[in-house]
């Protein structure tokens, strides 16, 4: 792996201050994504419909716990649905129940009775996202194209409006790199591929394989 530099992130703490969109690195082999603090920034950023559901970026605490009780899971669901967030760093969909509605800041993010969900809590990230513990989310391209494996590919796509914070000499870019894997998680924990990703291409084409690795694991 390069190695660790600090993350100039003052320009994105800015934007997202005045309501704009920025485009944040993760881990490899994920790609970057684009966040605000609105869903409407978020697709006005990738040229997509005003009013497609965005993913909640539950990486802060207190929004998760202000989240859970609208969702339809048992305990032991829950739990996997946590460390599918916070370890695995898929995007998720996560059922709601029918008594306790979500708030209505997680309602942009909904789908057909699920919340779709992203919880990566990047170390390099820290300082920026403890500023803003409730941000919108999707992966980093405009509507058509690839997302963005590098900073230069993000800053191409998205062009001088939106600030790109450059995590590349944090990152592996020898490797293919992919947006995430989505799964949907069933009130009862069982487990369901959605979309192929960088967290199921790593264990082969079928995403069968992966699913059998995070039974293994207990998620």
């Amino acid at each position: 792996m390069p190695a660790a530099s600090p993350l100039d992130t003052g320009p994105a703490a800015d934007a997202l201050t005045a309501g704009r969109a920025v485009v944040l690195p993760n881990p490899s082999p994920l790609t970057y994504v684009v966040a605000a603090t609105g869903p409407l920034t978020v697709n006005t950023a990738k040229a997509r419909p005003a009013d497609q559901e965005v993913a909640l970026w539950v990486h802060d605490d207190t929004t998760w716990r202000d989240l859970t009780p609208a969702l339809d899971l048992t305990p032991a669901a829950l739990d996997t649905a946590t460390a599918l967030l916070r370890v695995e760093l898929v995007t998720l969909l996560v059922p709601v129940g029918a008594a306790t509605p979500p708030p209505a800041w997680a309602r942009p993010a909904l789908r057909d009775g699920h919340l779709l969900l992203f919880g990566a809590r990047w170390q390099p990230l820290a300082p920026l996202l403890a500023r803003f513990p409730r941000l919108y989310v999707s992966s980093a391209n405009r509507t058509g194209q690839a997302p963005a494996a590098t900073a230069a590919q993000a800053t191409a796509m998205f062009g001088p409006d939106v600030p790109v914070t450059d995590g590349d000499g944090l990152r592996d870019l020898d490797a293919p790199h992919a947006a995430t894997t989505m799964l949907r998680i069933a009130p009862d924990g069982a487990l369901s591929h959605v979309r192929p990703g960088a967290q199921d291409r790593a264990h082969g084409a079928d995403p069968g394989r992966y699913l059998d690795r995070l039974r293994t694991a207990g998620r």
